[in-house]
């Protein structure tokens, strides 16, 4: 039996509710998966620094939202470094049409929900 996938979300605080939203839609892919479930950034310490490595070391692949909020946001970028030295594949989606910001050596995809499946389908 394969293996379940687990994908890791990493979004700037502003944008819980897109990283809520995305979890909550129900995606056909070709095998199952499952979604991390990343601890809440109360405080960027320690604690949650080792919690969301282990998360993303436990990942299949790290999806990261991207928006206007994502170039200040210590958290999105301490995610995203961590994905890179654990050498997980990551993938950026917009988060809204009219914010289509960049971000350093990221792909970024539309937002659909076939584009998210198709992409867990490829990892």
């Amino acid at each position: 039996m394969a293996k379940k996938k687990i994908i890791y979300i990493a979004a700037a605080s502003e944008d819980r509710r897109i990283r809520n939203m995305i979890k909550a839609e129900p995606l056909r892919t070709k095998r199952l998966f499952e979604y991390a479930d990343p601890p809440v950034e109360e405080t960027y310490d320690r604690q949650w620094q080792a919690q969301v490595r282990e998360q993303i070391r436990q990942s299949t692949g790290v999806l990261v939202v991207i928006s206007k909020n994502t170039l200040s946001s210590r958290s999105q970028a301490w995610e995203r470094q961590c994905a890179e030295e654990e050498r997980k594949p990551m993938k950026g989606i917009w988060a809204y049409d009219q914010d289509q910001a960049s971000a350093r050596n990221l792909s970024t995809m539309v937002w659909t929900w076939g584009n998210i499946a198709n992409w867990i389908d490829e990892l």
